[in-house]
């Protein structure tokens, strides 16, 4: 119960201080992770997403990803479990969904089709130098992340402050194993420190 309290007290804190990042600033960021995303050298498969709510980033992170070449998955949430997929084919098929996120709407792909990608960029509050990262809290990557390939590149995108030296893990994180933030591009972590 007490690692339940610290993430949620993490996660009120992060939100807060992303309700105070100026315009000019985020779309500075959103540009340098748009950058850094298109030269990942992804495979032919890749997972993103259409960041909101003040997440870093933008739609543009899919768009150079696709213009590197890869096609590009984007979740689909239905009630709970694992995240279902869209083929993100550009901005004009992105459909308003729950939680106020953008989904692609064509066909509706199943929980498994991640194990194609060989690139997952996850949405993060925070990540720590170990690799723990801290969700919004619903689990949907917790559930999801499980059904990759042990071989996909797992990226957490967070803004620069957002990487921190330690952060509350439950049994069930999945560590990450790079970060990937506007300023210093992808940043290893060490996943094999307790």
């Amino acid at each position: 119960m007490p690692e339940e309290i610290d993430k949620q007290a993490w996660r009120a804190t992060i939100r807060a201080r992303r309700l105070q990042v100026p315009d000019s600033v985020r779309a500075a960021e959103a540009t340098a992770l748009a950058a850094s995303a298109g030269r990942l050298g992804t495979g032919e498969w890749v997972c993103a997403y259409v960041p909101v709510r003040g997440e870093p980033g933008s739609v543009a992170i899919a768009e150079a990803l696709r213009a590197a070449g890869s096609r590009v998955l984007l979740p689909v949430t239905r009630e709970t479990g694992p995240l279902y997929w869209g083929e993100y084919t550009g901005t004009d098929a992105l459909v308003p969904a729950r939680y106020g996120l953008l989904e692609p709407d064509g066909p509706i792909l199943a929980p498994e089709t991640v194990a194609t990608a060989e690139l997952i960029l996850v949405p993060a509050l925070a990540v720590d130098r170990r690799g723990v990262r801290l969700g919004q809290g619903a689990g949907y990557y917790d559930r999801t992340l499980g059904l990759a390939d042990p071989a996909a590149q797992l990226m957490v995108v967070v803004r620069d402050d957002e990487l921190v030296e330690h952060l509350p893990e439950e049994p069930h994180d999945i560590r990450m194993p790079w970060a990937l933030t506007p300023t210093a591009g992808p940043v290893p972590l060490n996943t094999t420190h307790p």
